[in-house]
């Protein structure tokens, strides 16, 4: 509650709660006596307009537990009825990630998300900038014969997230690109000409789409970040690999989004200054 409230106030409020807990779980007196253990004349007492007392934290956690609520709200202590447990259940989830481009979890996501900012920090590059032909090299080994159809299909929603009006800042570490333009890493085995042609698809997209997109580049050594998407204010998620996290509480959203303006107000190169940077990489590809 906002504020400190006296005994007899917090008694009314008990008693108010417990009258709408049963008329929504549908609970007679005696059945709730039943289930919490008690005489029905207890009961009685506690929804009496005149009793101004509480109940002992016993009898009122099996109140509670007997209406789904928690006790917390039962004793005025909270606002809101959800027990811990309940909450916690709404407010963080963890789902497969399947080895998929725009997988139907992000998709969906990327929908609810549709006009707010979206903050993304990448595994690798950026899935919604990678050309045709990185988008193969990449996933073709896992994906086999239905890549090119993945391919495509992806393609689609990646033009749908292009044209959503939401802006998206994308904070990426340093050695990333450095590794792609270098071919080391993660991108070994990767042509000079794809690699050449993947940047100068992202000096198109970011003159094109600047600035509803905003590309910054960090330090890891200085500030490092896991794979992380806060989308607007709804929910943030953590990229785990095999799995995402998302957060869906108001406070975890909010210490997400912190951490990604900090990385944005960290950057060793920032969203003017990415394009001069490609450019300077793409002269030192070999090949």
């Amino acid at each position: 509650m906002p504020h400190r409230i006296d005994k007899r106030t917090r008694a009314d409020l008990f008693r108010t709660r417990l009258a709408q807990g049963m008329a929504e779980k549908g609970l007679s007196q005696s059945a709730l006596a039943r289930t919490v253990g008690v005489d029905r004349s207890t009961v009685s007492q506690l929804l009496a307009g005149d009793a101004g007392r509480l109940p002992n934290a016993q009898v009122a956690a099996e109140c509670a537990a007997a209406l789904g609520v928690s006790a917390d709200w039962l004793l005025g202590l909270s606002d809101r009825p959800e027990r811990v447990a309940d909450l916690l259940a709404t407010s963080l989830s963890m789902t497969e990630a399947p080895r998929a481009l725009i997988d139907e979890r992000i998709f969906a996501w990327h929908q609810e998300a549709a006009g707010y900012k979206i903050r993304h920090v990448p595994a690798t590059l950026p899935d919604m900038l990678k050309t045709r032909e990185m988008l193969r090299w990449e996933y073709e080994p896992q994906l086999g014969r239905s890549a090119e159809q993945a391919i495509g299909a992806s393609e689609d929603r990646l033009r749908w997230m292009r044209a959503a009006r939401s802006d998206y800042e994308i904070a990426l570490p340093l050695h990333e690109l450095a590794s792609f333009a270098s071919a080391t890493g993660y991108y070994v085995g990767l042509s000079a000409a794809l690699r050449r042609e993947q940047i100068d698809w992202l000096l198109h997209l970011l003159d094109q789409l600047y600035p509803a997109l905003r590309l910054y580049l960090f330090d890891a050594r200085r500030l490092f970040s896991a794979p992380i998407t806060v989308f607007g204010p709804l929910l943030a998620v953590v990229y785990l690999g095999r799995h995402y996290l998302a957060f869906r509480d108001s406070d975890r959203v909010a210490a997400f989004t912190q951490h990604f303006d900090g990385l944005v107000r960290e950057a060793a190169i920032g969203a003017r200054d990415v394009p001069q940077y490609l450019r300077t990489l793409r002269e030192g590809v070999a090949g």
